[in-house]
């Protein structure tokens, strides 16, 4: 049986797995219920501590905090590729990617990266 080729076979399906990934994630970033979520969040305008400048803020929904835009992330509530079965399919990868505003919160940086690692510690738990 022939071998898929990707790129003329200059890619791998790594390297194929990974454009298409980015690619969708970048895509992303325009998602409207992504800035639904952002809206949503929104406190008030005050002055930014970093920058001495009256900057919008947005409410953590983890801590409780107010951050600026700069500090600020959109996070999926459920995963788009649940740690503990990994991939699936490029159609739930989509699916979860692209998701109503219902799945997705606004997160501080700090608490996105403690989500995130703890995301990636139960992946590394279910893969022993």
């Amino acid at each position: 049986m022939k071998r898929k080729e990707w790129n003329g076979g200059r890619w791998t399906e790594g390297r194929f797995n990974s454009f298409v990934t980015s690619t969708l994630r970048a895509g992303a970033r325009r998602w409207p219920p992504k800035y639904e979520t952002l809206k949503a969040a929104q406190t008030e305008k005050k002055i930014n501590k970093k920058s001495g400048r009256l900057a919008q803020h947005f409410l953590c929904e983890c801590c409780g905090g107010e951050f600026t835009s700069k500090d600020v992330q959109v996070d999926h509530i459920k995963p788009v590729v649940d740690p503990t079965k990994g991939f699936k399919s490029w159609d739930s990868f989509v699916e979860n990617l692209f998701c109503e505003a219902t799945n997705l919160q606004v997160l501080c940086l700090e608490c996105h990266k403690t989500k995130t690692n703890q995301e990636k510690l139960e992946k590394k738990n279910a893969n022993k």
